[in-house]
């Protein structure tokens, strides 16, 4: 409460009519009156709903397997007490699941006194996976999942975490399902930033953070079979997870927590860091990472400095002139035991707020548009000629 008024209301406002709607409201130990609330809009309100109060769980994914538990409609829709819909919501993002025949859909997010995702809503697609699209950076649990695949796979909320729940649930819905559906010219979902600034999602310790890290990295080894799908894959947790644990935040960490954080990344680094993911990573989080695989503290702090510092670094260039190195520091310092490939570009990268590639690549690239443009110009002189002969 307050937040609750404001979502249910959005929940009677949907478009795709009351009769196909039902609310399961779990009130996980509420004492803000949220639960006599609830049981009062019960009682008057159009769309069926089913009131749950129980004892706090001490987390989110208790409440939200009690309500899939008890959901008897074609789709599910994990929504957030402090969150509300669009209007048109459920009846655009059950249209497309029928139509497209995909298993999650992600309606556009907009956040209020709060950011959210925007790499996803490029354009409205009917159907991509996680290998050509930018989903796999929402992995909120804010998404229409069809529950016959969560039946089936007898997929549910992992208990034991207590923080990126949603995020295991969603990747393995999307990794097991018939495909993801993104809207993205409606919003679908207000997500929404309390006055008080109490939000699940940063609250906790850093020990929650490396559970759900180990969780995610262990999902991804079960389901993708290695090789350049699963290294992909594997992009995410690195990037999206253990580099805040290891970026400036370490300069703020006493002693004790440095070393126990190296402690708890240890067996992640020895069991999923390689060369293929490595690759797959830009220059200066890359050199973060490999400083972490190494053990190496010392020069983790000295790396994050320096990038916090917005320092610019040289690019050099090997001999052959085909290979482009960021020389940050320890650039081809033997002692600091960091190798060369460290350093290479080896993705698309940015210097000095200038993109940047391997000339290789960028030379494949020209050849390409090149091939593409004297195709065109031919093509044109074909259909041309065939004018002036007709």
């Amino acid at each position: 409460m307050p937040y609750l008024i404001r979502c249910l209301e959005s929940v009677e406002a949907q478009t795709i009519g009351a009769d196909r709607i039902e609310i399961v409201a779990v009130d996980d130990g509420s004492t803000d009156g949220t639960g006599e609330y609830l049981e009062e809009f019960a009682a008057r309100s159009k769309v069926p709903t089913r009131v749950v109060r129980q004892k706090n769980s001490g987390g989110p994914s208790g409440p939200r397997n009690v309500g899939l538990g008890l959901a008897r409609g074609r789709y599910v829709f994990f929504l957030d007490a402090d969150d509300y819909f669009g209007d048109e919501a459920l009846e655009r993002m059950v249209a497309m699941a029928d139509r497209a025949g995909t298993d999650v859909v992600l309606g556009k997010v907009v956040g209020v006194n709060r950011g959210a995702p925007q790499s996803m809503w490029g354009a409205t697609r009917e159907r991509v996976d996680v290998y050509n699209s930018k989903v796999i950076y929402t992995l909120s649990a804010q998404k229409l999942f069809r529950r016959e695949l969560l039946e089936r796979l007898s997929l549910r909320f992992d208990e034991n975490l207590r923080t990126g729940e949603d995020a295991l649930f969603t990747m393995e819905a999307y990794l097991r399902g018939a495909g993801v559906s993104v809207i993205s010219n409606y919003v679908c979902y207000y997500l929404v930033g309390r006055d008080d600034g109490k939000h699940v999602t940063k609250s906790g310790t850093y020990e929650w953070r490396f559970d759900s890290m180990r969780a995610m990295m262990a999902l991804i080894h079960r389901i993708e079979p290695a090789g350049p799908k699963r290294d992909f894959l594997m992009v995410r947790p690195f990037t999206v997870g253990m580099l805040q644990q290891f970026g400036p935040v370490v300069l703020k960490d006493s002693e004790e927590v440095r070393r126990h954080k190296m402690e708890l990344v240890a067996p992640l680094m020895e069991t999923y860091w390689h060369d293929g993911v490595a690759r797959l990573i830009k220059v200066s989080e890359r050199l973060r990472l490999a400083c972490v695989a190494q053990g190496r503290m010392d020069l983790l702090i000295e790396m994050v400095r320096y990038i916090r510092a917005k320092t610019v670094p040289d690019v050099v260039r090997s001999r052959d002139g085909q290979t482009l190195y960021l020389a940050y520091p320890h650039f081809r310092d033997r002692s600091a035991g960091l190798a060369d490939s460290n350093y290479e570009v080896t993705v698309p990268d940015w210097h000095d707020g200038k993109r940047i590639e391997q000339p290789k690549a960028a030379a494949r690239r020209a050849s390409l548009s090149r091939r593409v443009a004297r195709r065109m110009r031919r093509d044109m002189r074909r259909w041309k000629e065939r004018l002036s002969v007709e």
